[in-house]
């Protein structure tokens, strides 16, 4: 059996998108090239891979024996590469961090800057995901370095504290619920909503609207929490976002900011990885520098 690490990285990201048109995007190849490997693969092993059905796709028992042997490799190429760039010059590293959206956004600029430019031979593949989607690719080997919300399972991960994320209500100043101090989720479904126009907070607000029974009435989504508070600060909707986020745009904007009470608005960010020992000694110096000593 001839494999090329194409194949492999291939394999992983269609197997973790459940769709060959996402995880041919994922390793940056066509679709047709990624279906006429993937097909390849399969001649060459005498055995289907992956079962296909019209909502995508997912391993055969051999392709999951595929993929388990495929993670191996490709952490033994991390390693290796990560050793081979403390000696040889030019030789850059890169380290797979998965994140949710208000780490990526409210957390990780300022904590990364530093430690990016002490390591300028070394990159980040930094992605957006949801929590859960995070700690089940974490476990089966897709990411070095995943940072989400603790409410998540996470099995036997090692985890690390990151930070505290309270999400909050932000609105104009002559919001009707503006002088609450804190509200129910629940107080604003029929609200006017301005949101993201995609990202995992947004999956994850517009979740537990569905688990109330409702659809949020989105008026218009936008590419960042500054385009919500603008427009919420104008009194066009209202939007949800890190308290972080909206004790920024306050400073500048007439916004008024109000907490939601449930148990869900509050999330605690954990940094997490398999094992401190399976990560190359540039993640493991990442991973120590982000965790937060509590």
């Amino acid at each position: 059996m001839r494999f090329d690490l194409t194949d492999l990285r291939l394999f992983l990201a269609v197997a973790e998108a459940g769709n060959i048109t996402r995880g041919a995007a994922e390793v940056g190849l066509s679709l047709p090239a990624a279906s006429e490997r993937l097909r390849s693969m399969e001649t060459v092993c005498g055995v289907l891979l992956l079962e296909r059905g019209r909502r995508g796709v997912s391993p055969t028992p051999a392709g999951e024996a595929l993929a388990h042997h495929a993670r191996l490799i490709e952490r033994q190429m991390a390693h290796m590469r990560g050793e081979l760039s403390e000696h040889a010059k030019g030789l850059r590293a890169t380290i797979q961090v998965l994140a949710n959206t208000a780490a990526i956004m409210e957390f990780l600029p300022a904590r990364l800057a530093p430690w990016l430019v002490k390591h300028s031979n070394i990159d980040l593949d930094l992605k957006e995901r949801q929590s859960a989607e995070i700690a089940r690719a974490i476990a089966a080997g897709h990411a070095e370095i995943g940072i989400f919300s603790d409410a998540v399972e996470t099995g036997d991960l090692h985890l690390r504290d990151f930070a505290t994320d309270r999400l909050v209500v932000v609105a104009s100043k002559q919001w009707h619920l503006a002088e609450q101090k804190k509200i129910n989720f629940r107080q604003v479904l029929e609200e006017d909503f301005i949101g993201l126009m995609d990202g995992a907070l947004q999956s994850h607000v517009e979740d537990h609207a569905r688990r109330l029974g409702a659809k949020l009435k989105m008026r218009v989504r936008v590419r960042s929490f500054e385009g919500i508070c603008r427009l919420a600060s104008s009194g066009a909707g209202i939007g949800i976002i890190p308290g972080t986020a909206a004790k920024r745009f306050r400073r500048s904007l007439p916004l008024s900011e109000v907490r939601i009470a449930d148990a869900w608005a509050v999330r605690r960010l954990v940094l997490c990885c398999q094992s401190p020992d399976w990560l190359t000694s540039q993640a493991r110096d990442l991973f120590d520098h982000l965790a937060v000593d509590v």
